[in-house]
């Protein structure tokens, strides 16, 4: 990772101290190709995305709606491949703290150490595990500590206490709260239960707290903003890239950051 480019604990540190949430912007790696991938991220961060999900296409995604899942497809069918996500992420870790969100069977594959040693070695700062809790990650959990990396894990509103406390006690960076149940997708209001979790997570721990699923404009990522310490978008990102192409995405996280930045 670049010198001037802060750890993500330290941007959290930093934003916390701005008394502002940060925007998190995901795009899968390979949609519509490699090299636009690689724009569409550039073109996030240049509108204001202060830490880059790069998503690695799986054929068989766990929470992935139907933007995503068409993104993904045309990724692998473009010929993209897991060393090839490391590319994208060098791009986008040269700017801005960058994650890959990946199912857990890719890295397993690849190899829990092999998968942490490339990813270091790209700049990348932790990964997002959708499918797998952290008590069934302990070939990650040392692979990651050996390699500097954040272990990013899910929870819910379905969650219970006991897990919420464990979850967060075993992740590093940030915690990802999932607003809804289900999977990923734009939606026409936030949830209700978000407010909620976030909550049940600060009662237990003080780790930053990242809110997404169904966030699809600024008024939404706004709303979002002044109880979570961080607005995760990437199906309205990811609509964006194929309606509008580059051009659209950094409109985007333009429309979103100056939303946060009014909350």
């Amino acid at each position: 990772m670049s010198a001037t480019v802060p750890s993500i604990g330290e941007l959290f540190a930093r934003t916390r101290a701005e008394n502002r949430a940060a925007l998190v912007g995901y795009l899968p790696a390979g949609y519509p190709d490699k090299a636009t991938s690689i724009e569409a991220v550039e073109a996030m961060i240049d509108g204001g995305v202060d830490l880059v999900e790069v998503g690695l296409p799986y054929s068989d995604p766990v929470m992935d709606g139907p933007v995503i899942q068409a993104a993904v497809v045309q990724a692998l069918e473009s010929g993209m491949r897991v060393r090839d996500v490391f590319d994208v992420v060098r791009a986008s870790a040269a700017r801005v703290p960058t994650v890959v969100m990946t199912s857990w069977n890719p890295v397993e594959r690849f190899g829990a150490d092999a998968f942490a040693e490339a990813l270091a070695t790209a700049g990348g700062s932790g990964l997002i595990t959708p499918d797998i809790t952290p008590d069934e990650a302990g070939a990650w959990m040392d692979a990651s500590k050996a390699h500097g990396l954040d272990r990013i894990f899910l929870v819910a509103p379905s969650s219970t206490d006991a897990r919420i406390a464990m979850t967060a006690e075993s992740s590093s960076g940030f915690l990802y709260a999932t607003a809804v149940m289900g999977v990923t997708g734009a939606r026409a209001a936030t949830s209700s239960a978000a407010p909620v979790l976030v909550e049940r997570v600060r009662q237990v721990n003080d780790i930053p707290v990242g809110v997404g699923l169904g966030i699809s404009n600024g008024a939404q990522a706004a709303e979002v903003a002044t109880y979570a310490d961080a607005v995760i978008v990437g199906s309205a990102l990811v609509r964006a890239l194929g309606d509008g192409g580059v051009d659209a995405v950094r409109e985007l996280a333009k429309e979103l950051r100056s939303g946060m930045e009014r909350a």
